[in-house]
């Protein structure tokens, strides 16, 4: 009886998986990571970071606008059309990122919804694959679109607007 118990206590611990790092850290690391609110200050820490990196950026753009209106004795449009074509574009790339948080989560509950409506209809696990992928390159497709038309949409309305500002002011007056 004890060679079967000490067996079957060997074949336990060999379909047992061995832990090399402290299990413990990683059970923690996935506890915390698992709470809605941990994703919550994750998403307000990025976005708090793209924030102040814009603001900063929109700071320093200025000044040198100002220094390139200062330097030039004539009136020149070219610095306040650089200024403001590279404003807008910069705002047209962290608006899609910013949206791209926002909209990967909603696409993933999309596609698993449609994918469980599929499943629910009876279709087999081939088909619900092969359509699964399918409606993967959709729905991303249509997504990067609008992301994209949406941005650019974004980076011309802040390169106009800051060319009739930083034009209208000529680098005087803008703080």
């Amino acid at each position: 009886m004890s060679m079967v118990k000490v067996e079957e206590e060997e074949e336990q611990q060999a379909t047992t998986p061995i832990h090399t790092s402290s299990p413990s850290s990683y059970v923690l690391l996935l506890q915390i990571m698992s709470k809605r609110r941990t994703w919550v200050c994750i998403f307000v820490l990025v976005y708090g970071l793209l924030f102040t990196s814009s603001w900063n950026f929109l700071k320093s753009m200025i000044s040198w606008y100002k220094l390139q209106a200062d330097q030039s004795s004539t009136t020149s449009w070219w610095p306040a059309l650089y200024a403001s074509v590279l404003l807008g574009a910069v705002f047209g790339v962290l608006w899609m990122v910013a949206a791209l948080a926002v909209v990967v989560p909603a696409v993933l509950v999309t596609w698993i919804a449609i994918v469980v409506l599929l499943a629910f209809f009876g279709k087999p696990k081939r088909t619900l694959v092969a359509e699964g992928r399918m409606i993967t390159k959709e729905i991303f497709g249509f997504v990067m679109k609008v992301l994209l038309k949406e941005g650019n949409v974004v980076a011309a309305v802040c390169a106009v607007l800051g060319y009739f500002v930083l034009g209208r002011t000529n680098g005087k007056g803008v703080d």
